[in-house]
C-alpha cells in the first residue's frame, strides 16, 4: 500500500459539538481529533485558525440568537420552526460561504471519474460533484483547501463497468475507490495527515455504500454523501451526509412547483420495491377513495397532479432507504409521510422533519389512514405551510444559489468538516 497509513486513531469523543449545536444548542466544544504525521504546512495552521474562528462564531449566534446581516443573506434569513436553531445555522451558513474551500482531485478520467449524471433518479450525484469543479467554493489548490472531493461516480462505474458484463458482485466498486485513495495518499500528504477524515465522496446510486464497505478501516473516517443513507447499514448521521434523491427531469432542472386544492387525503403509486412497498400495497392498493393506493397509473393520468391534490404524500422506502417522492411531495405542496426505518432526512442537522412531515413505521401500515384522519385540520394547514417554506431547500440551480439543495449539501459537509480539529 506505499504511504497509505491506518496507524493514525482519531480520538471519538461522547458528543459531536457542531451537528448537536445546531440541533439543540449544546455549548461544549467536543471533536474528532487527529494528528498528523508529517510537517505541517503554516497554512494548515491558519486554516485550523479560521475553523476555530467560524466554530466561535456559530456558538455566539446560537447563544445570542441574534443573526449578523450582509449584503449576501438580507434577500433570505432562516427563521422559524423549521429549523432547529434558526440563528446558528445562518451564522453557520454565513461562515461557510466566507470561508469554506473544497479541493477537487484531479486524478482520474471520465466517465469514472468527474462525470455524473444531471438526469433521471441519481441527477444529484452529477449536479454536487460538477457545482464543485465550478463553483467560487472550489480551492484554487490543495493547500487552501478546508476538505477534499474524491470525484469518483459510483454510479458511471456500475453503468459502464457492470452493465455491459452482466456482473453485479460490488467488489469492483471498492477496488477502485482504495486504488484510487492508494494513488493519492503517495502522491499528496492531505489523506494521511488526517486519516481521511477532512476528505469526501458523493454518490446517489443505490450501491454507494459499496464503495467503503470492503475496506472499513481504510474508510472509517471519510464523509460519504450517499442517498442510500441507511443507519442499519453503517450510515452514521454525525460523520456521513444524507443526500436527497431528486428524479430530475429530462427537460427541466425541478419538477414544477404546484399547489392545488386537496381534495385527496393520501397518495401514492410505485412499484412493489421492497417489503415496505409489499406491504404498502398489499394493505392498500385500489381499495380506499380516501387513500389512494396504486400501483401503476394509466397514462392518461398525471402523477404530479395527483400528488399535488393530495394532503398527504406517501413516502415509502423502495428496495433502499431513500426516495424521491420526498422532494417531489414538497414541490407540489403536499405533507410527506416517511414511510421508512433507519433513514434520517436530508438536512436534519438543522431542519426540525417533525414540524412539516409525518413519520409512520412500517409495522403501522394498517394504521395509515387512522393516523392521518386523526391529525387536526389546524395542526396539517401548519405543516402545509411550512411545506411550501422548506421546498427552497430542495431546489436544484445551475449554479447553485443561496440555501438550496446544493449549497445546503455543501454545508452538511461544511458541518462535518468543522467536527474535525487537525493538531498541528
Amino acid at each position: 500500500m506505499g504511504k497509505l497509513k491506518f496507524g493514525v486513531a482519531p480520538v471519538v469523543y461522547p458528543s459531536i459539538f457542531l451537528i448537536l449545536l445546531i440541533s439543540f444548542l449544546n455549548f461544549h466544544f467536543h471533536f474528532l481529533s487527529f494528528f498528523p504525521t508529517n510537517l505541517v504546512h503554516h497554512k494548515q495552521i491558519s486554516i485550523e485558525e479560521e475553523l476555530s474562528r467560524a466554530r466561535a462564531a456559530i456558538l455566539e449566534a446560537g447563544r445570542s440568537h441574534s443573526y449578523i446581516f450582509n449584503n449576501n443573506h438580507k434577500y433570505f434569513i432562516p427563521r422559524g420552526s423549521i429549523y432547529r436553531n434558526p440563528h446558528a445555522f445562518h451564522q453557520s451558513y454565513v461562515e461557510m460561504e466566507k470561508r469554506f474551500k473544497v479541493w477537487v482531485y484531479r486524478e482520474g478520467e471520465p466517465p469514472l471519474f468527474h462525470l455524473a449524471p444531471f438526469k433521471n433518479i441519481y441527477s444529484t450525484e452529477g449536479h454536487v460533484i460538477d457545482e464543485l469543479h465550478h463553483s467560487t467554493m472550489a480551492a484554487p489548490h490543495p493547500d487552501d483547501a478546508h476538505a477534499f472531493l474524491l470525484p469518483v461516480s459510483v454510479t458511471n462505474i456500475v453503468h459502464y463497468l457492470y452493465h455491459p458484463h452482466g456482473d453485479f458482485h460490488p467488489t469492483r466498486i471498492g477496488n477502485i475507490l482504495q486504488d484510487y485513495v492508494t494513488i493519492l495518499a503517495n502522491k499528496y500528504p492531505y489523506w494521511n495527515r488526517s486519516s481521511g477524515a477532512d476528505h469526501f465522496f458523493v454518490s446517489c446510486h443505490d450501491w454507494g455504500p459499496y464503495a467503503t464497505a470492503q475496506n472499513a478501516k481504510l474508510f472509517k473516517n471519510l464523509i460519504r454523501v450517499l442517498c442510500n443513507a441507511n443507519v442499519s447499514e453503517g450510515f452514521k448521521p454525525v460523520r456521513d451526509v444524507t443526500l436527497p434523491e431528486i428524479n430530475v427531469p429530462s427537460s427541466a432542472l425541478n419538477q414544477p412547483d404546484l399547489n392545488h386544492s386537496k381534495s385527496i387525503l393520501g397518495f401514492f403509486a410505485g412499484g412493489a420495491h421492497g417489503a415496505i412497498r409489499e406491504a404498502l400495497l398489499s394493505h392498500w392498493k385500489d381499495k380506499d377513495k380516501d387513500l389512494q393506493v396504486h400501483e401503476y397509473l394509466p397514462k392518461n393520468i398525471s402523477y404530479l397532479d395527483l400528488m399535488s391534490r393530495a394532503k398527504y404524500c406517501l413516502c415509502p422506502s423502495g428496495y433502499e432507504v431513500a426516495s424521491p417522492r420526498l422532494v417531489e411531495s414538497m414541490h407540489v405542496g403536499c405533507v410527506p409521510v416517511i414511510i421508512s426505518e433507519g433513514y434520517p432526512p436530508p438536512f436534519s442537522d438543522v431542519l426540525d422533519w417533525s414540524t412539516f412531515s409525518i413519520h409512520i413505521p412500517a409495522r403501522r401500515i394498517p394504521e395509515i389512514k387512522n393516523i392521518l384522519e386523526g391529525i387536526a385540520a389546524e395542526e396539517y394547514e401548519e405543516k402545509h405551510k411550512r411545506v411550501l417554506e422548506v421546498r427552497r431547500h430542495f431546489v436544484i440551480n445551475r449554479p447553485a444559489r443561496h440555501y438550496d439543495v446544493l449549497n445546503m449539501v455543501f454545508h452538511s459537509v461544511w458541518l462535518r468538516r468543522l467536527n474535525v480539529r487537525l493538531h498541528l
